[in-house]
């Protein structure tokens, strides 16, 4: 596992079928591209974003709030249980070299501040547009296109 090609998947814990396709979408997307996926390993956007990855053999980590790697989601490789609750969110965007945020609520918010505070390039599809920072897009495949731009 090349840890320069680690990507994080943040978004909402529950989400509709279209949010949840077009998370499953991305990660599919990154998984094919070489990228592995970081996540908080539960379910919703992080669910599916890993379920994408796993189709195209990809490597995704859960970074869990809790203290059972049980409660990773069933796609996820590496499951690592922090006990940190949210504070676990500066793991993920730390570990990672961008962002990729699908839609989200409040915890989503906090990983994008993150983010943006310690420079990390961000792609955002549906998600709160909060900064100039954050490269908005309008699919998965405009998604992975701006970000292989962020990072050349």
């Amino acid at each position: 596992m090349d840890c320069t090609k680690t990507i994080a998947i943040i978004g909402a814990r529950a989400c509709d079928d279209e949010v949840t396709q077009i998370a499953e979408q991305m990660g599919g997307l990154l998984a094919k591209h070489g990228y592995t996926i970081i996540c908080g390993g539960l379910s919703g956007v992080m669910e599916a974003a890993c379920k994408g990855a796993k189709a195209n053999n990809g490597t995704t980590i859960g970074i869990l709030p809790g203290d059972n790697p049980d409660d990773a989601n069933p796609h996820v490789d590496i499951a690592i249980a922090t006990g940190m609750g949210v504070s676990r969110n500066l793991i993920i965007i730390r570990s990672a070299i961008a962002v990729v945020a699908i839609n989200g609520g409040f915890g989503t918010l906090s990983e994008l501040a993150f983010a943006l505070q310690l420079q990390k390039p961000v792609v955002g599809l549906g998600t709160w547009d909060v900064s100039d920072h954050i490269v908005i897009a309008s699919d998965p495949d405009d998604a992975m296109q701006k970000l292989t731009k962020l990072l050349t």
